[in-house]
């Protein structure tokens, strides 16, 4: 019998371009370095690193970058005849990040990617030009880190019909949330801790905002309902708002507060829409996603056969981002044999990709939390109240608190019976303007278990 590693060894090997030597780039260096004997015998061949591309070539990344080509130019690391796989970790939507992804496929490289935001916005193009030319696509390392979650979606639930994914998709925000909950102390505060501890950029608005969580849920979405990707259409409402006080008031009733992705298909009207939401939510202590603390992810898939499925672990990091990218890889050079004719990056081809129209959230019925500051005076309570009984929201239960100084600020926090999200809206649109409103209403959906 022969030698399982004579026998790749003799194999040609998958010769990579790499572009982008930061922290995930780096890793991806190291890890294949690493583990080289166990993932050619994995891969059926070796992998070879043949080219690099960055914006400086003399900086000292803790790695030996000896015997690899280096390519100012991204575009001629594109290009060159020894490179039969670009691995893209530059990031931006647009950008030498799009350009390179486009020179890789039109010079006949397959391409691989963590890039979340180019596959958000150009995802449909960049697969489009890949089934054209029969070349695999990969972005696992887009979504969630380490966690195969495309894989699973592609692969593991494939004869499913998916009813509905959710999840915790930025540990960023995740991190700051719960470090918020186990501390008691304000958004400010935990975010510039989180900048300290490299878990939030210097710029931190991509995640804080919600942004960077919309653009893994439209890849999440379209993987799940074989739907075009549409991440303009994601509702996305960030964490800064959050105060200390929401964090003490949710646990008070049995809720933590998560930053949540939810998407699914609405089928109450004429023909199906895609509903796609990133924003905080009030999630029940019995639910799987109230105990994911720190930087971590965790994805919920319903399928209709595999009943509910979680995946969870790091959602970014060296480490973690490294190993996705590299099982990508590995799926590429064990196809290498094969060909790629039937290689689909979304399941299905991009043609047949549905183009879904948005939901309307009006006619969603769930419960939720609404906060309001207001000044402290007579009739201010009334005035609330009464905006929800015109507008048909039942209120479940109350809480008013006040400051010790006379006249200063009170917080009102009311959660909802079951209604439609529209009676909700409603309220609000008759509170709009109020001068007892010392800031806008703070509404947050209520994710039961």
């Amino acid at each position: 019998m022969a030698d399982n590693n004579s026998t790749n060894a003799t194999r040609a090997p998958l010769r990579l371009g790499i572009a982008g030597l930061g922290t995930v780039g780096v890793g991806v260096v190291r890890l294949l370095r690493a583990n080289a004997e166990l993932i050619a015998s994995r891969a059926g061949r070796p992998i070879a690193i043949t080219a690099i591309s960055a914006r400086d070539a003399t900086r000292d990344r803790g790695i030996d970058l000896s015997g690899m080509a280096f390519e100012a130019d991204m575009a001629a690391l594109a290009a060159r005849d020894d490179v039969d796989v670009v691995v893209e970790l530059v990031g931006g939507s647009d950008g030498p990040a799009l350009a390179l992804a486009r020179a890789a496929l039109a010079n006949g490289k397959g391409l691989v990617t963590a890039n979340k935001a180019m596959i958000a916005h150009h995802g449909l193009e960049i697969t489009a030009s890949a089934e054209a030319r029969a070349l695999p696509l990969r972005f696992e390392a887009a979504v969630a880190g380490g966690i195969p979650v495309i894989k699973a979606l592609r692969e593991g639930v494939a004869a499913n019909a998916v009813a509905r994914i959710y999840g915790i998709l930025n540990g960023t925000c995740n991190y700051i949330l719960s470090t918020m909950e186990d501390t008691g102390r304000d958004f400010a505060a935990v975010l510039a801790e989180a900048q300290a501890q490299g878990y939030a950029e210097a710029d931190p608005a991509f995640d804080i905002e919600g942004t960077d969580a919309a653009h893994k849920l439209s890849i999440l979405a379209a993987l799940a309902f074989g739907a075009q990707i549409d991440f303009a259409s994601v509702e996305t409402i960030g964490i800064a708002r959050i105060l200390a006080a929401d964090i003490a008031e949710a646990a008070a009733l049995g809720f933590v507060i998560r930053l949540i992705g939810i998407a699914e298909i609405d089928r109450s009207g004429a023909g199906p829409h895609l509903f796609q939401r990133v924003m905080p939510h009030l999630v029940a202590a019995d639910n799987l996603l109230a105990h994911v603390d720190g930087p971590t992810n965790a994805v919920v898939v319903e399928g209709n056969f595999s009943g509910r499925l979680l995946f969870q672990g790091p959602g970014a990091g060296e480490s973690p981002t490294a190993s996705a990218v590299v099982a990508d890889i590995i799926d590429i050079a064990r196809g290498m044999d094969s060909g790629f004719e039937v290689d689909r990056s979304f399941s299905v081809p991009v043609a047949e990709l549905a183009a879904l129209a948005p939901a309307e959230s009006g006619h969603r019925r769930g419960r939720a939390y609404l906060r309001f500051l207001v000044a402290d005076r007579p009739g201010v309570l009334a005035e609330i109240t009464a905006a929800m009984r015109d507008a048909g929201v039942s209120i479940e239960s109350m809480i008013q608190r006040g400051r010790a100084e006379e006249g200063g600020q009170v917080m009102v926090a009311m959660v909802t019976h079951e209604g439609p999200e529209s009676a909700v809206a409603g309220a609000m649109a008759l509170l709009d303007g109020s001068p007892s409103l010392t800031a806008a209403p703070l509404v947050l959906h209520i994710l039961d278990s």
